[in-house]
């Protein structure tokens, strides 16, 4: 019996390597597809609530409504362990030592990320760049960004060593089938 307890306690621990970076990219984009989905959604409520008639009317109040709601969803997700693009690729956020993170870590976590966006659309604005120079320069920051976990000894973006949280490889544990009920003739 002692010999099976180290083998589940091992199996309820998610794997502390990171996975790929292909894979955490793939998951990034992916991820990206489904907030499309909570962007229309929130961008929905949000005209109905303020009667928005224009596009472009309120635009930074919508754009600060949407960083929150962002956050809600991230810092909710994270929480429990991962995000639904981040459960389809078998990938969980845990804290440096392999544990669940809490909400507050979540949220660190969350501001952190922006990371990933906030330069190259500060360098646009700095420069003037209009929306192809804006892409490229995008673009090109994602790119360094992601190869910049090749630098980190655990392979960690740069928001996560800074925030405290690690993306770990976890596969769920095996689901046990339940017999069938035999049809009583």
């Amino acid at each position: 019996m002692t010999s099976d307890a180290p083998a589940a306690g091992a199996a309820a621990r998610p794997d502390l390597n990171a996975p790929s970076l292909r894979r955490r990219m793939a998951c990034w984009l992916y991820e990206g597809m489904l907030m499309f989905g909570v962007v229309f959604i929130a961008g929905y409520l949000f005209s109905a609530l303020t009667q928005q008639r224009h596009a472009l009317e309120g635009r930074h109040a919508l754009q600060a409504f949407l960083f929150v709601v962002f956050g809600i969803y991230f810092t909710w997700f994270w929480h429990k362990g991962q995000t639904l693009a981040q459960k389809t690729w078998h990938i969980r956020v845990v804290d440096t030592a392999g544990n669940p993170i809490g909400q507050a870590r979540a949220l660190v976590r969350y501001v952190l990320s922006w990371l990933w966006l906030l330069p190259p659309l500060a360098l646009s604005w700095v420069l003037g760049a209009q929306g192809g120079e804006t892409a490229v320069l995008l673009i090109g920051w994602v790119l360094v960004y992601a190869l910049l976990s090749r630098l980190h000894v655990q392979r960690q973006f740069p928001h996560d060593a800074l925030a405290g949280t690690r993306l770990v490889h976890y596969a769920p544990p095996p689901q046990q089938k339940k017999p069938r009920k035999q049809r009583q003739p």
